[in-house]
């Protein structure tokens, strides 16, 4: 194996948030993962979501004690897997699709998330057919599991 080979394989890739609004059509305050930390095309991403105080949800839910919203990280954990699909599928935003979370499965809260927390974001490709995949995920903070779920999306064109 020649060593530019080796320094590719063995290279974390990362995509700021440029460049994962160069994928996702989110934008603020719905754009919920600022950078993705490391992935292999076909296999894997991780990323993360800084939680604020500052998020929009939070003045509501709940005024006395900030929570972040269950169905935001699931959300957050949807975006990492429409970032990898665009990736692994190599259908960029150029050729007009879009990924839709089509379905949410054994979803389990262990812990609440609350401002000052960075969420981990870890999604596993382990099934692709046609345009859709099928994702393990799973969330942490500091180390400690706060969601898990399948999910799926599906690629859909802008004029479907």
């Amino acid at each position: 194996m020649a060593m530019n080979e080796i320094r590719e394989e063995c290279a974390v890739k990362t995509l700021d948030v440029n460049a994962i609004m160069k994928l996702l059509p989110h934008r603020y305050p719905f754009l919920l993962i600022d950078k993705v930390t490391d992935y292999k095309v076909g296999e894997y991403l991780h990323g993360v979501k800084n939680v604020t105080i500052n998020e929009p949800c939070f003045t509501g839910h709940f005024p006395q004690r900030p929570v972040f919203p269950g169905v935001l990280i699931i959300e957050s954990l949807a975006q990492a897997t429409g970032i990898l699909s665009f990736l692994s599928l190599d259908s960029g935003r150029e050729e007009e699709f879009l990924y839709y979370l089509a379905s949410v499965d054994n979803t389990r809260f262990k812990q609440p998330v609350v401002p000052g927390d960075q969420l981990v974001l870890q999604v596993e490709l382990e099934k692709l057919k046609r345009r859709a995949a099928k994702y393990k995920a799973q969330a942490l903070v500091n180390d400690k599991l706060v969601c898990c779920a399948d999910l799926m999306c599906v690629a859909k064109g802008m004029d479907e």
